[in-house]
């Protein structure tokens, strides 16, 4: 069946109007089965796709459904073939400000505008409709044609601009010469060059060669080609008509993203635990080998907060039912997780079984739940259970239903929930996915009744959102923890993301960095890639070098597949072992910093993880460093390459001081970590899981000053769950460090919320190059002096540390030469 497809052309003076047609997909020579799509009006009757009193009274009455939807399908059959000349129209967009200064809505038209569907990504729909008073025009104006029902928008900018975004992405991180597609797909084993994978941001952030920063929005949630295959152009083209929302330009591009997020939102706020290591694989088939499993971790010292259950959990993999023989007593099993410091994350899929007397399956045919074919009986796709209906989340009365269900299946000790396979992914197609002319009959506020094309792109994200909304319901002192596989801009607010199903390979290691920063500048900044790779075998020095990067992602969770070996951190000998547990207390070493990062991005919009630029957006020489990225101040400098440990090298660096530290923990597997001057961040102890930190634990501020010699750093601290930070009940603290006279002088410079100072102790540690410092001990609130060393005793201390890095580097190294001889004799005799 031909989609269906919202029409916009202009006939004689500038008139629009709106004409059901066809599109008729060309293939094109693409990765994974990408097709260009191209459109022919066809003569007849001209219906309105959006909803209309036809589509009205389709969610009044069930039988008026199945009548107006065979009238629909029979005037499609009556007139297709029939085709006709469209007129061709271009010319620069109108524009109109919203939502803030410097925030612009173009369209073609204001016919158009008008013609325009309500947006999905928005906080508020209404936001985006409703023009502001303001005496600023935009320094930009795209131009736009329309053609055979395609809204063809241009976007040319200054030469020397660098291109960023396009969300979840594979390839390079400055998108130049790349061409993607807004259309969720199931992609395992992705490359570098798939052109869509399971998650649409039609979203592109333009950096200026001035270091100002745009960001441009098509917001539309059709499939959408983003074309930045010429320099400093950008194109977007979808079926007509769709709003273009620019964004600056700002001074820099951390200012788009801020004002980004007043338009689609800022992050959930995670709960702390949430920022600890996550183990996964498809799958741990039973109780007693998950409780193996994390026994393990505790015995062997090496931190994790999560341990997540995969499909096999399931009876039959039937959603929201659990094996009895392998999972006899879910919530006795999570009772000792949690007294062991684990968390239980448990997998849903949209795919629920089409079977009578499954009570999923039986309560949502009585509440007419399931997405429709053409004809308006119940859509039936394959998945895991086998034949499964899909519950159409376009409608509210279907996403209670579903969030009611959740709630129901958290008191059997469910802690966060995993939303995989939900672009929505169906075996045995050619597509992977439900045939675009099946019928959502979504709300008013989402678009009305529509084409299976129209929401898409949104079906993820609104199963995170329902999913999301039912743990609140399960639990109202818990934040809730969703991950969720496919997403659209905006699910941030619902849900963490991951990379998909990636490989064990070099090369997805170094694409990963540039795939969790994308997500990052398109506004998602809750994500990670699977640790060591899903599909395939990682070796030692791939897993450990994988644990060494990934352990500094916002998002931090190893998984892999059925039939590979296995990836937990012991898993490739003791090496590797002793890689991994370095790297995870690094990360709980510093999940103060981060946790700080996100209250940051919840509250203003900031990117957790954010590129090296950022440091400084007018030097061109770092738009394209790939193996290092910011946690605020904090630059992590990886070694991607096989051959090539952070031993051997050369680390470009941002104009500045920038300072380098580590925990007595430097390893060629591990990156390098540098401190930016003029910042300090909190660091704590490595504790096994996030419930053994509490707020008498001593804490560190780790300082770098500027040339000016000063520096400034900032520390959040909550419960770590639930809702009183909403309610003042936080403690939100300002440190500042001074130089005078020799005397460097640490203390607090202000405070935000109702919590009272612990009594702790503190103990700062003044960065001085090339790893060496001093320190001093006290009490955190009170005011600390440090005498700066000498001239002579700085460089004989930082002489002095640069030899004990070296020295502890050689060790590693020869451990490395001797085990590798072992390991080749072994393998030649044994």
């Amino acid at each position: 069946m031909a989609e269906v497809v919202a029409l916009s052309g202009r006939v004689g003076g500038g008139s629009s109007k709106l004409a059901l047609g066809y599109l008729h997909r060309l293939p094109f020579s693409g990765t994974n089965g990408n097709s260009v799509v191209h459109a022919r009006l066809l003569s007849g009757v001209r219906l309105r796709e959006k909803p209309g009193p036809q589509f009205g009274s389709i969610r009044k009455k069930r039988s008026a459904k199945r009548l107006v939807t065979e009238s629909l399908i029979s005037k499609m059959a009556d007139y297709e073939g029939k085709a006709v000349v469209t007129d061709v129209t271009s010319g620069s967009m109108i524009f109109e400000p919203i939502i803030e200064d410097g925030v612009f809505r173009f369209d073609c038209s204001a016919n158009d505008r008008n013609a325009a569907y309500p947006s999905i990504s928005f906080i508020n729909s209404k936001d985006r409709d409703t023009p502001i008073m303001s005496h600023k025009i935009p320094s930009y104006i795209p131009n736009f044609e329309c053609l055979y029902g395609q809204q063809i928008v241009k976007l040319e900018l200054p030469v020397g601009t660098s291109l960023y975004g396009t969300g979840e992405v594979s390839g390079q991180l400055e998108r130049t010469g790349k061409r993607v597609f807004t259309w969720n797909t199931d992609a395992w084993g992705y490359g570098s060059g798939t052109t869509s994978l399971y998650q649409s941001h039609p979203w592109v952030l333009a950096v200026l060669p001035t270091g100002e920063a745009l960001g441009i929005l098509a917001d539309t949630t059709r499939r959408c080609e983003i074309d930045t295959r010429k320099e400093s152009m950008i194109q977007f083209v979808a079926p007509s008509s769709y709003p273009i929302i620019t964004f600056g330009p700002f001074p820099s591009p951390q200012a788009v993203l801020i004002s980004l997020s007043h338009a689609i939102g800022t992050v959930f706020m995670p709960p702390k635990w949430s920022l600890g290591y996550h183990q996964c694989r498809w799958s741990y088939d039973s109780d007693k080998k998950v409780q193996e499993i994390t026994g393990t971790f505790r015995e062997k010292g090496i931190p994790c907060d999560v341990v997540w259950m995969d499909i096999d959990y399931m009876d039959g993999f039937r959603c929201f039912t659990f094996d009895k023989e392998r999972f006899p007593d879910p919530k006795s099993l999570v009772k000792g997780l949690n007294q062991n410091g684990f968390k239980a994350i448990w997998m849903l899929d949209p795919g629920i079984k089409q079977e009578d007397g499954y009570f999923v399956y039986d309560s949502g045919s009585e509440n007419d739940v399931w997405i429709s074919k053409a004809d308006g009986r119940p859509f039936v796709g394959e998945v895991w259970p086998g034949p499964c209906v899909f519950p159409d989340y376009t409608q509210a009365k279907v996403r209670s239903w579903w969030s009611n269900l959740v709630k129901d299946f958290t008191v059997n000790g469910v802690d966060g929930i995993w939303n995989d396979m939900n672009e929505p992914a169906v075996f045995k197609t050619l597509t992977k996915t439900m045939p675009e002319s099946n019928i959502h009959k979504g709300d008013d506020e989402l678009g009305g009744c529509q084409v299976h094309s129209h929401y898409h792109n949104v079906y993820g994200m609104l199963m995170a959102r329902s999913t999301f909304d039912g743990m609140k319901l399960g639990s109202e002192k818990n934040r809730p923890f969703v991950l969720t596989r496919a997403g659209f801009i905006g699910s941030q607010r619902y849900a963490a993301t991951w990379t998909g199903d990636n490989l064990s390979t070099w090369e997805h290691l170094h694409m990963s960095i540039s795939m969790v920063l994308q997500l990052g500048l398109s506004g998602q900044p809750l994500s990670g890639p699977d640790i060591g790779g899903f599909a395939g075998n990682a070796t030692p020095r791939l897993f450990g070098r994988w644990m060494g990067i990934g352990s500094m992602f916002p998002f931090c969770r190893g998984h892999s597949e059925l039939d590979t070996i296995d990836h937990e951190p012991w898993s490739f000998g003791k090496e590797c072992e002793e890689v991994c547990r370095l790297a995870l207390k690094r990360r709980y070493r510093l999940i103060p910093h981060i946790y700080s990062l996100f209250y940051l991005a919840h509250t203003t919009g900031t990117p957790v993880a954010s590129p090296t630029f950022f440091a400084d957006p007018k030097d061109p020489s770092l738009r394209k460093l790939e193996n290092s990225f910011l946690l605020g101040p904090l630059l992590v400098y990886s070694s991607t390459l096989p051959g090539q440990g952070m031993d051997t090298l050369q680390c470009t660096l941002p104009k500045g001081i920038w300072l380098s530290f580590d925990f007595d923990d430097s390893h060629p597997d591990l990156p390098a970590l540098y401190l930016q001057g003029g910042t300090i961040i909190p660091v704590g102890p490595p504790h096994q899981h996030v419930g053994e930190s509490n707020m008498f634990d001593d804490l560190t501020l780790v300082v770098a000053l500027d040339e000016h010699g000063k520096a400034k750093g900032v520390l959040y601290e909550d419960d770590g769950d639930g809702y009183e930070f909403m309610k003042g009940g936080f403690l939100l603290t300002q440190y500042v460090a001074e130089l005078q006279s020799s005397i460097v002088t640490v203390k607090v410079s202000k405070t935000e919320g109702s919590w009272k100072r612990p009594q702790r102790r503190l103990h700062v540690q003044l960065l001085l190059g090339g790893g060496a410092m001093v320190d001093i001990w006290g009490k955190d609130g009170e005011v600390l002096q440090i005498l700066m060393p000498s001239e002579q005793e700085v460089v004989k201390l930082v002489s002095t540390s640069e030899k004990q890095y070296r020295s502890r580097l050689g060790i590693i190294l020869l451990c490395h030469i001797w085990a590798h001889i072992f390991l080749s004799v072994y393998l030649k005799y044994c």
